[in-house]
This record gives structure tokens, C-alpha cells and sequence, in this order.
């Protein structure tokens, strides 16, 4: 899938290289290639697809690029002062700044405008201050400008440059941790996957919640609001009691007669709600005619939903309960694999414990996040435009049918792995090797089923609504490898690897200083040269 984990001190480095790579097929300027990929999410393939159908005139105009041989030369260049229209001032020509687009204005109204913009959150984008104009400012000006007045601000933008090649790529999203590991994850094809990240969590790489899987994002979040409040105390209250209809407190019934009266002293009916007088028999109350098919009718179906909660909600805390228990199985596998290894058994092939280990955890992952897809899926409202009820029962049938099968050999697998095996003889070790063998490959098999009727005959089926689910992985959440950052091919290997180190031996080195990258790497003495910055840090 290309899941790899991208550290904050190489982040930097990563974001060049897409910068290196637009700025050659372009031929622009790195804050130009910057603001293309910005707008265009950091997606190379899409920005030069537009380029070519569209045109750079085109492209360029609505993204805010100016080229400075495009641009309109102002009338201060054989003068010595010029009228600023911001404030309105003449100012010598030597404190004023031309951006691209041809506009000069004074850089105190500059740094003022950058500053504001800045504060505002607008680093990635501070256009022009002329009226009407769509230029958007060079990034190296708005950094000698800003650092002269507050570097503290200067080093904001520059941090908002840096993370946006995270902010503002669908592809690359910051791991969830808490606290935050610093690293991020980058999904090189599909933004519908789980993912775990160095630091050891696994979460959804496109809602960043824990993984949920075969259960769709959108179902995945009404399920965790809905057990997170107190919504369903709200469902009991609703289907126990009656609100007064004086005082509106709701009020339970402690007896068979349908005629409750309020601690407020108001009678009414249990069956409509309505208020009546107090007199009333068997069959009838003074005064009060009952509409009752109607109100009952609600009742018994916010009931029948409270039954479907607990139904679905207590499977899916077991296997949850179940899921905690077994991830604390290895150390104990590890123990019965040492005392295998030390006897004098036929087999010295243990890793179908370690193998029925991770099937057992992938397996039950899978059967605890299918009861809130299935809440939802079968229920009344989710695919209530979609789905037939005989045709929404028979697939809950068949979808039933498929996590029993799983859920029955998982249970099995869960039995058999928590054996004493170690201490069986050599036949009874090679039949548990071979159950165990079994039931994973069966369990394999099912949960690949469960999630093919789910993929196509569930959600495929569907006309009107998109539910997209991370695709099963028989080897469980894939783990993202590190980045390795590549390099051009007009520098030979042990120039890449002099560049490479050095670069991230720059970010290191001002992250653990809380310096920022870009003051450094942009200041001229330095010219980008990576040789001259770290011979200069050493000084």
C-alpha cells in the first residue's frame, strides 16, 4: 500500500523534493512552485495535469503566480521616492518592496499587512495588497520584512509553509497520538486505509480516529457519539416513562392501572399522555377519549431501537472486552514458544502460535467494529432510500450468517491458543499445530468474506450514498515504514547521501535549538549551500 512515516526533521526535505521537481518541469521559482502545490494539495500529478490542460497563462493567473518578466514595471524605477497608496506617504525608493505582479508599496505597510495576515492564519496564501490583485506575495520577502519587526512571527510563517505540505495534503495526515509523536503519515495510494504508525498506534488514515474497520467513517462516528452521551438513558426515559403534560416531568408507571397521576397533582392517561379527571373504571376514563394506536405505535418502536442498542452494543463490548484480552497473549505465547523450544520435540517450527496469534487479533477486530456497521446498516433510518425492507432482511440475513461462521472459529482459535500446550507430549502438540493452522486459514477465509459482503453486496449495492471501508489486510493494520528521501539523478550516490546528511543534520540541529529551518537555510550568506550552513554551525 506505501505507508511511510515522515519525522518533523525530515519533513522539510520531503517537501523539497516536490518543490525540486515542480520548479524543474516548470522552470520556476521555489516560492512560485510552492504556491502552485499549495493550491493544488501538494498533488504533483494533478498540478501538471491542469498546467497542460489549461495552459500556464490560465493556470498561473488563478493560482496567483506572476512571473517577474510578466510583470508590469511601475514608474519608481528612475525616481527617488516614491507615493506609497496605502498610507499615502512619499517614501524613499530604497524601503519599498515590488513583488511580482509589479505593485510596490512601502515596507512599513507591507510588514504591516504580513503581520496581520500572519495572525490570522494566512501564511500559505498572503495576496497582494493591491485592489483586485490575485499575486500571491514572495514568501522571502515576507520573511526579511516580518523577521526585522518579530521573528517570532517570522518563524510562524515559515512553520505554517512547512506543515502545509501536511495541513494541505489529503495524502499526508499527522499520526493522532496524544502526545503528539511528531511524525506524520503518508498513504501513497489510498487515503482509505489503517495505518500504524512508528510509535505504535493505529488509527484510520481518513478520520484519524482509532482503526474501525469493516464499519465506515461516518457510521463509526454517530456509534461513538451515541455511546460517548447519555442518548440512550434518554431512549429509557423515553420508553419507561411519560412526560406530565402539566408539569412535563417525566413520570413511570409502578402499577397496571393506565390512569398515573403526577407528583403536581395532574392525572393522565399512560397510554396517550393526554390529561383526564381522576374518576375512571376498567375500561374507561371520565372525560378522555384515547389516541392511543398512534402514541404506542412510537413508543414500541423507540423501543424496538432501544433492544437493537443493547442487542448490538453488548456484542460489540464483549469482543471489545475479548480484543484487550488477547493483544495481552504474547507475553504468555512467548513463554509456552521458550518452553516448546526447550523440550525435545519432532517440531522446532513454532511460529503457527505467533501466526494463530495475530489471526486471532485480526479476526476479532474485524467482528468488533461489524456490530456498529451492522446497527446501522439494518436499522431504520441509514439506508432507509436505498434498501427494500424484505431486501434490507435478507441481506441482514445473509451478513448474519457470515459473522456467525467467523465469530464461531474465533472463538475456537481463542480457546485453543489459551491451551497449555507447552506442556502436552509431542502427538497432542501436533494436533493444537495443526487446529491452530486450520482455524487460521479458516478465519482468514471468513473475515475476507464478511468483508467482501459488506464491500460489494452491502455498500456496493447502494445507489445514492458513499460508504468506502478500509480494504481487509490478511496480515493485520499495515505498519508505515520510514521515508526515504530521493534524490535527483544529476548527483551521483555519495553526493545524495553528502546532501541527505547534511540536510537532516540542519533540521535536527535547529529543532533541538527551536530555530527554524528557513531563517538559516534562506539567509544569503548561506545560499542554500548545505556544506557552508553546517560548517558554519560548528564555528
Amino acid at each position: 500500500m506505501g505507508l511511510k512515516v515522515i519525522k518533523r526533521e525530515s519533513l522539510w526535505v520531503v517537501q523539497r523534493e516536490n518543490l525540486r521537481t515542480v520548479m524543474e518541469l516548470l522552470s520556476v521559482r521555489e516560492h512560485h512552485a510552492r504556491t502552485l502545490l499549495i493550491h493544488y494539495r501538494w498533488d504533483v500529478e494533478k498540478l501538471i495535469t491542469v498546467y497542460f490542460e489549461k495552459g500556464e497563462s490560465r493556470m498561473f493567473s488563478e493560482v496567483g503566480v506572476t512571473r517577474d518578466e510578466l510583470a508590469v514595471v511601475t514608474p519608481h524605477e528612475s525616481s527617488s521616492t516614491l507615493l506609497c497608496n496605502i498610507c499615502m506617504d512619499d517614501v524613499s525608493t530604497n524601503v519599498v518592496s515590488r513583488m511580482d505582479c509589479g505593485h510596490c508599496f512601502c515596507n512599513t505597510c507591507w510588514t504591516d499587512h504580513f503581520v496581520v495576515k500572519i495572525n490570522e492564519g494566512q501564511s500559505k496564501r498572503i495576496r497582494c495588497m493591491a485592489h483586485e490583485c490575485n499575486t500571491v506575495c514572495d514568501e522571502a520577502t515576507v520573511r526579511s520584512l516580518v523577521s526585522e519587526r518579530r521573528l517570532d512571527l517570522a518563524e510562524k510563517f515559515d512553520r505554517f509553509l512547512l506543515e502545509s505540505y501536511i495541513e494541505d495534503n489529503k495524502l499526508v495526515k499527522w499520526c493522532p497520538s496524544t502526545p503528539h509523536c511528531g511524525n506524520a503519515i503518508r498513504a501513497e495510494n489510498d487515503e482509505f486505509c489503517e495505518v500504524e504508525c512508528s510509535c505504535g498506534l493505529q488509527f484510520c488514515f481518513s478520520c484519524l480516529s482509532e482503526a474501525h474497520s469493516p464499519c465506515p467513517c461516518s457510521m463509526w462516528q454517530l456509534w461513538k457519539q451515541k455511546w460517548r452521551d447519555e442518548s440512550e438513558t434518554v431512549n429509557w426515559i423515553t420508553v419507561n416513562t411519560m412526560p406530565c403534560p402539566n408539569c412535563h416531568k417525566p413520570v413511570e408507571k409502578n402499577g397496571g392501572c393506565n390512569l398515573v397521576r403526577c407528583v403536581c397533582g395532574q392525572s393522565f392517561c399512560w397510554l396517550c399522555g393526554g390529561a383526564t379527571g381522576r374518576n375512571h373504571n376498567r375500561s374507561s376514563i371520565d372525560g378522555h377519549s384515547c389516541g392511543r394506536y398512534k402514541d404506542m405505535e412510537k413508543a414500541e418502536h423507540a423501543k424496538r431501537n432501544l433492544y437493537r442498542y443493547v442487542h448490538y452494543y453488548s456484542r460489540y463490548k464483549a469482543h471489545a472486552d475479548s480484543f484487550k484480552q488477547e493483544s495481552q497473549l504474547w507475553e504468555m505465547i512467548e513463554d509456552k514458544i521458550s518452553n516448546l523450544q526447550a523440550r525435545d520435540l519432532k517440531s522446532r517450527d513454532f511460529s503457527w502460535v505467533t501466526n494463530g496469534l495475530r489471526r486471532l487479533l485480526t479476526s476479532r477486530r474485524a467482528l468488533l467494529y461489524s456490530h456498529p456497521f451492522a446497527f446501522y446498516a439494518f436499522g431504520d433510518d441509514f439506508f432507509k432510500d436505498e434498501m427494500k425492507e424484505k431486501e434490507s432482511e435478507l441481506k441482514w440475513h445473509f451478513f448474519e450468517d457470515q459473522q456467525q461462521q467467523l465469530e464461531s472459529n474465533v472463538e475456537k482459535l481463542s480457546e485453543i491458543l489459551e491451551e497449555p500446550f507447552d506442556e502436552y507430549g509431542d502427538e497432542q502438540v501436533r494436533q493444537i499445530r495443526i487446529q491452530v493452522i486450520d482455524l487460521s486459514v479458516i478465519t482468514d477465509s471468513l473475515c475476507r468474506r464478511m468483508y467482501e459482503c459488506i464491500e460489494n453486496d452491502l455498500l456496493g449495492s447502494l445507489q445514492y450514498t458513499v460508504q468506502i471501508i478500509a480494504p481487509y489486510q490478511s496480515k493485520g493494520i499495515e505498519k508505515a515504514g520510514e521515508l526515504t528521501v530521493g534524490w535527483g539523478s544529476q548527483v551521483n550516490d555519495k553526493e545524495k547521501g553528502q546532501k541527505a546528511d547534511g540536510e537532516c543534520f540542519v533540521m535536527q540541529w535547529c529543532s533541538a535549538m527551536q530555530w527554524s529551518p528557513l531563517l538559516l537555510w534562506k539567509h544569503p550568506r548561506y545560499e542554500g549551500s548545505v556544506t557552508e550552513l553546517v560548517s558554519q554551525l560548528f564555528c
